[in-house]
């Protein structure tokens, strides 16, 4: 899958966009909320408080990931897949977790932006919220419909021999 994502980087002060050879696909959602210019376009979009939300969060996600297809920005399509996931991995998260807290005490200063529970105990669930889950439900379908798509795999993988 090529290299981790590379937590070291300055990125709001680099614009990958600019520099796609600095951006590492990484795992799952790493770097969502880091990569400029992409969170800034993207995370004002994000909703997923109901299924009304959530779909029209995912529409737009989604037609942001094409067009970045399109004009054959891979960091900017890979970023609102990541988006599109986060929505669905934010939702469950909500819908098994009233509050939508999982994990038993903070986030180490060091582990901040990561994925995972380091070291810290999953709370008991909570009844699930269904308004929660159908949200869930819509962002996965947009979700495996963006990481299913051709062209992104295409474009996913010329990134990984160029880069990687």
């Amino acid at each position: 899958m090529g290299r981790k994502f590379d937590y070291s980087l300055h990125y709001a002060e680099l614009n990958l966009r600019e520099h796609p050879e600095l951006y590492r696909v990484g795992v799952g959602e790493q770097g969502v909320l880091l990569v400029q210019p992409y969170k800034s376009e993207i995370l004002p979009h994000w909703r997923f408080a109901t299924p009304e939300a959530a779909q029209a969060s995912s529409d737009t996600i989604y037609a942001m990931f094409l067009a970045y297809l399109k004009a054959e920005d891979f960091v900017g399509a890979d970023m609102a897949r990541k988006f599109l996931q986060m929505g669905y991995t934010r939702s469950r998260r909500y819908a098994n977790h009233k509050g939508g807290k999982k994990y038993d005490g903070p986030v180490p200063d060091d582990q901040k932006g990561r994925s995972g529970a380091h070291g810290r105990a999953e709370l008991p669930r909570s009844p699930e919220d269904p308004q929660k889950a159908q949200a869930a439900a819509i962002f996965k379908a947009k979700w495996d419909e963006a990481r299913d798509n051709p062209e992104y795999q295409r474009q996913k993988e010329q990134h990984l021999a160029r880069y990687s």
